[in-house]
């Protein structure tokens, strides 16, 4: 299982390695919102999102003989980012299985970090067999996008940042909101916030159609999502919580918010026009929950995780000005 002692134990393997992210603020926004919105930018980590923390505490724990033969993952593109990096700087060989049509920057850069990039059809294609056949040929190690309690305490080191961060501002927070998909980065979170800040409440943040993390949390048991939907929110869109991640969400997790894409856009632009960072669509998710339920938190003091920011540029402008959001008169126009 999951503990604090091991995520304690991660923050100690990434010192040097992972950045600390910053906890940012806009003043104006704050007064706007009524609320204090304090956002944790992973999006400005190594390799544009968190994944090089629970990757790289992942490859350091195998051993010698392990390390030879190599780590395998499959992943849309910052889960093989974050692998690729991490390996490379480890010394070991990595092959990423990623669907064909992943945003471009993330299949640059994943091959860019020295990996070998295998893509795949999303819809025909079964990555995680494909990665098992890489493993049984090659004997390469299978680095999970979410599903290892040794990669949850990588993550989980954001929350020892956020804690910290807190501390230093000399305040608390009433509630933490992060993306989810598979729920390795919530789990995380979760387990240092109940450690260092046990006042903090936890919420999950996922698009519209892929809420499996909210509605299980319901039910009280794992449920997947139907099929035959999109989102863009690429980077967190997955089909059921990871078996051992979500037994952990279920205890620590207060509860968990869905969001439209117009909601993730309008956060995109408010995180550019206030915070000065782009962020990609899945990345935006919390902020875009915070946005949509300003109600709940006014008074209070909220922390948002922008989990990434591996976005083409031009792709990050389309979605601003499809919606209208790239001019005055747009939706957000009163957060500009």
């Amino acid at each position: 299982m999951l503990d604090f002692t091991m995520i304690a134990k991660a923050a100690q393997i990434l010192e040097g390695v992972t950045r600390v992210t910053p906890l940012l603020e806009s003043e104006l926004l704050n007064r706007r919102l009524g609320f204090r919105l304090l956002v944790k930018a992973e999006c400005l980590q190594r390799t544009g999102s968190f994944k090089i923390r629970g990757a790289y505490v992942k490859i350091a724990s195998l051993s010698d003989k392990e390390r030879a033969a190599g780590v395998v993952a499959f992943s849309s593109g910052n889960h093989a980012q974050g692998v690729a990096a991490a390996a490379a700087e480890l010394g070991v060989s990595s092959t990423i299985i990623m669907p064909d049509d992943a945003p471009a920057v993330k299949l640059r850069n994943t091959a860019q970090y020295g990996a070998r990039v295998v893509t795949y059809d999303r819809v025909t294609g079964d990555r995680a067999k494909i990665a098992r056949d890489v493993a049984e040929e090659t004997g390469a190690t299978l680095v999970p996008p979410y599903d290892d309690y040794v990669l949850m305490s990588g993550q989980g080191t954001i929350g020892l940042e956020v804690a910290d961060q807190l501390a230093q501002l000399n305040t608390s927070a009433d509630a933490l909101v992060c993306p989810v998909g598979g729920g390795g980065l919530m789990a995380g979170i979760a387990t240092a916030m109940a450690e260092r800040a046990p006042q903090t409440r936890i919420y999950t943040a996922e698009p519209e159609n892929f809420d499996d993390t909210k509605r299980s949390l319901l039910a009280g048991e794992r449920i997947g999502n139907q099929p035959g939907h999109n989102s863009i929110c690429d980077s967190i869109v997955t089909q059921i919580p990871g078996e051992k991640t979500f037994p952990i969400n279920k205890k620590l997790v207060a509860g968990g918010f869905s969001v439209s894409e117009a909601d993730v856009i309008s956060a995109m632009q408010t995180l550019a026009d206030h915070m000065k960072i782009v962020a990609e669509p899945g990345g935006a998710a919390a902020v875009a929950a915070v946005l949509r339920h300003g109600e709940k938190w006014k008074g209070k003091t909220v922390v948002a995780v922008v989990s990434g920011g591996n976005v083409d540029l031009d792709t990050w402008r389309g979605y601003l000005n499809t919606h209208g959001l790239g001019s005055p008169s747009g939706p957000s126009s009163d957060l500009k």
